[in-house]
């Protein structure tokens, strides 16, 4: 993924907090033996103070060979995502015909080393925190070895651990457009109220310069 300065996180923080609202993505395996990689949507829960990921699969799920034979993993993220019309991006001194289109969106690519979790009571602890994520409300019952109703369905998944050994993370929003264009890309976004308007428009206005 091409990362240009002004598309750059200011810090770590950014990328950590957008993950805290953005926790569905796709994790990438490599193939065996030339195989094209594997892909798995999935939802997740990361701890940026731990630097860890927990999720968790079916068994049968097809991708355990290769993830086995080579740990190491991608989990990548990508939404807030839009279409910029050319004209909108046109600079004050072009046609507005002649102004570049382009997508704005925020993606964060995490590279793992992936453990895979088997003990029942471990997979039941990996279970509670994703629930816990997603749920702090509550209102599932807890999972636990031998308890009903989850603890039968243990044995019917595996869980996973992903380190985070890197990171590659992007906001592109404009970040190398005058304050001018800037502000037309603001309005009309507001303007046209679509998918993911708001958070792109968001983004924009947040990463400009104080």
């Amino acid at each position: 993924m091409l990362i240009h300065p002004w598309d750059a996180p200011h810090d770590d923080t950014e990328w950590q907090r957008w993950l805290d609202d953005h926790d569905f993505g796709q994790l990438v395996v490599n193939g065996l033996d030339g195989e094209p990689p594997h892909v798995q949507p999935l939802h997740f829960a990361f701890d940026a103070e731990s630097g860890e990921v927990v999720t968790h699969l079916a068994r049968p799920n097809p991708m355990w060979p290769a993830l086995l034979a080579n740990p190491e993993v991608v989990l990548s993220v990508v939404d807030d995502y839009v279409y910029v019309p050319g004209p909108w991006q046109a600079g004050p001194e072009q046609p507005a015909e002649h102004g570049e289109p382009t997508s704005f969106y925020a993606a964060v690519q995490l590279r793992c080393r992936a453990r895979v979790v088997d003990d029942p009571a471990a997979k039941a602890e990996l279970l509670n925190r994703q629930v816990g994520h997603f749920q702090p409300e509550g209102g599932s019952a807890e999972v636990g070895v031998g308890l009903a109703p989850y603890g039968r369905l243990l044995s019917g998944i595996r869980g996973l651990r992903l380190e985070v050994t890197g990171v590659r993370a992007k906001f592109k929003f404009g970040g190398r457009r005058t304050a001018e264009v800037q502000d037309r890309i603001a309005g009309n976004l507001a303007g046209r109220g679509g998918p993911r308007d708001a958070a792109a428009r968001e983004h924009m206005l947040r990463r400009r310069p104080a």
